[in-house]
C-alpha cells in the first residue's frame, strides 16, 4: 500500500510539471519588474548613451573588440562601430523593454530584450553595478518561460480567442519570425552571433519551437502534436523557474556568507562607511541621521547579514518566507534610497517576486485592475451568479447567491491556483 502511494504520488508529481506552467503569476512580475527595471534605466541615461556605450564612450570600440575577441562574448554592437547602428540597437533595447513589459508577443520580446541587454553591456562591462548582472541572466532565462499567460497583451488576445472573439489572422508573429530567421542565417554566416556555441545553438531551437508552435497552432490545434508542444514548453518554464529561484538563493546565500567573512560585517560598522561616501549619499542630510546612530547601524549591519544567510532556509516554511520577502523587500527600497541605487533594489525586488504568493499577487492583480476601471471610469463587468458555484479555492472568494467574485478570482481559478504552499506562492 506504501509503494501503491507512492506510485500515485509521483504520477501527480508528473501530472503537475508536464500539463502546466506554474507561477503564472510570478512569471508575469519578473517579465514585468525586469523589464520594467531596464526600459526606466534606458531612459534615465538616455542622454548620456553614446558617454556609457555609444562612440563617445571612454572603453573605445576597438577596446571592446579587442576583448571580446577574447572571451567571445555576444554584441551586436561589434557589428560595426557606426552612430547610425548605435542608434538603432539602443532604440529596439527601448522598444524590446516596452513591449516585453505589457507582454505583447512574448516570446519574440523575450528574444529581443535578451539581444539588447546582452549587447549594451557587453559593449561596455565596466558600466553599471550587480543589478546589471541580474538583469543580465535574468534576460536569458525569461526567453525559456512562459512568462505571457497572465498580465499581457497575448493573453488578452488568447481569452478573446477563446470566447469566439476571433479576428483577422495575426501577421505580426510570422512576419517577427521571418525577420528573426534572416538575422540568424545572416548572424551565422558572418559568425556574428559571439564565439560561443550554446547562445547560436538556443537561438536557432526558440526559432524552429516557434515555427513548429505556430504550424501547429494553425493546422492541428487539437492534435497530440500540439499536447506535445505544450508538454515541452511547460517543461522548460517549470525547469526555468526552479533555476531563477535557486539563482536568487545563491545570490543572498553568497553575498551573506561572503559578508561574515568581512570584520566590518562582524563588528557592526559595515553600513557606516557608505553612508559617509558622497557617491553613495544622494540625501546626505538623511544618511547622517542614520550614521550618527550606533545602534542603529549596528542592527541594520547584523540584520542584513541574518536576512541574507537564513532566506534560504525559509523556503519550506510560509510564513517565515513571506516575513523575511518583506525584510528584503524593505531592505531594498531602503538602499535605493540612502545609497542611490534605485535599480539594482528594482532588480533585487523583482527577482525576489518569484516566491511571493499566488493569492497576494492575484489579489494585486485584482486591486490594479479596480484602479484602472476607476480612473478610466469604466464599469466594472459583474459575471451573473451561475447556480452551484463554489468559493474559488484559496482564494476565499464567495460562490453564487453570496456576492460577485472578486478581481483576478476567475483568473486563479483558470490557472489552476490552490492557494496552498508552494515554493512559488
Amino acid at each position: 500500500m506504501s509503494t501503491h502511494g507512492s506510485g500515485h504520488a509521483l504520477a501527480r508529481g508528473i501530472q503537475r510539471i508536464t500539463a502546466s506552467a506554474l507561477g503564472p503569476y510570478q512569471s508575469a512580475v519578473i517579465r514585468i519588474g525586469f523589464s520594467a527595471t531596464y526600459l526606466l534605466f534606458l531612459l534615465r541615461e538616455f542622454p548620456h548613451r553614446h558617454e556609457m556605450y555609444g562612440p563617445d564612450a571612454p572603453w573605445r570600440w576597438d577596446m571592446a573588440q579587442q576583448l571580446i575577441s577574447g572571451n567571445q562574448a555576444f554584441t551586436t554592437l561589434m557589428w560595426t562601430d557606426s552612430t547610425v547602428w548605435f542608434e538603432i540597437v539602443y532604440a529596439l533595447a527601448l522598444i524590446a523593454a516596452a513591449l516585453l513589459m505589457v507582454g505583447w508577443h512574448t516570446r519574440a520580446m523575450s528574444v529581443l530584450f535578451m539581444a539588447g541587454v546582452v549587447s549594451l553591456q557587453n559593449r561596455s562591462i565596466f558600466m553599471g553595478d550587480g543589478g546589471d548582472n541580474v538583469i543580465h541572466l535574468m534576460a536569458i532565462y525569461l526567453m525559456l518561460t512562459r512568462c505571457g499567460q497572465v498580465w499581457s497583451l497575448d493573453a488578452r488576445r488568447a481569452r478573446r480567442t477563446a470566447e469566439g472573439a476571433r479576428g483577422p489572422g495575426d501577421a505580426v508573429g510570422p512576419l517577427l519570425w521571418i525577420a528573426f530567421g534572416a538575422v540568424l542565417v545572416w548572424g551565422m554566416a558572418t559568425r556574428s552571433l559571439g564565439g560561443t556555441v550554446w547562445l547560436p545553438t538556443l537561438f536557432w531551437i526558440l526559432w524552429v519551437a516557434q515555427g513548429a508552435w505556430w504550424a501547429v497552432n494553425r493546422y492541428a490545434p487539437r492534435s497530440e502534436h500540439r499536447t506535445l508542444l505544450d508538454v515541452i514548453a511547460n517543461l522548460a518554464h517549470n525547469a526555468t523557474l526552479v533555476v531563477i529561484m535557486a539563482e536568487v538563493c545563491l545570490i543572498y546565500a553568497t553575498a551573506g556568507w561572503y559578508k561574515i567573512q568581512g570584520s566590518r560585517w562582524q563588528d557592526g560598522t559595515a553600513l557606516y562607511y557608505p553612508l559617509k561616501l558622497d557617491y553613495f549619499s544622494p540625501w546626505p542630510a538623511l544618511s547622517d541621521i542614520l550614521a550618527s546612530s550606533g545602534l542603529m547601524v549596528m542592527v541594520v549591519t547584523y540584520a542584513t547579514v541574518a536576512v541574507q544567510v537564513a532566506f534560504p532556509f525559509t523556503l519550506f516554511n510560509r510564513r517565515v518566507k513571506n516575513v523575511l520577502l518583506v525584510v528584503m523587500i524593505c531592505e531594498h527600497a531602503g538602499i535605493a534610497v540612502l545609497l542611490g541605487l534605485p535599480f539594482f533594489s528594482m532588480a533585487m525586488i523583482a527577482a525576489d517576486a518569484v516566491f511571493l504568493p499566488t493569492v497576494f499577487l492575484v489579489w494585486l492583480g485584482g486591486r490594479v485592475t479596480l484602479g484602472r476601471d476607476r480612473l478610466l471610469g469604466r464599469r466594472a463587468r459583474v459575471p451573473a451568479p451561475r447556480d452551484g458555484d463554489a468559493p474559488v479555492p484559496g482564494t476565499g472568494t464567495p460562490g453564487a447567491g453570496t456576492g460577485a467574485p472578486a478581481p483576478g478570482a476567475r483568473e486563479a481559478a483558470e490557472h489552476g491556483t490552490d492557494g496552498g504552499h508552494t515554493l512559488v506562492g
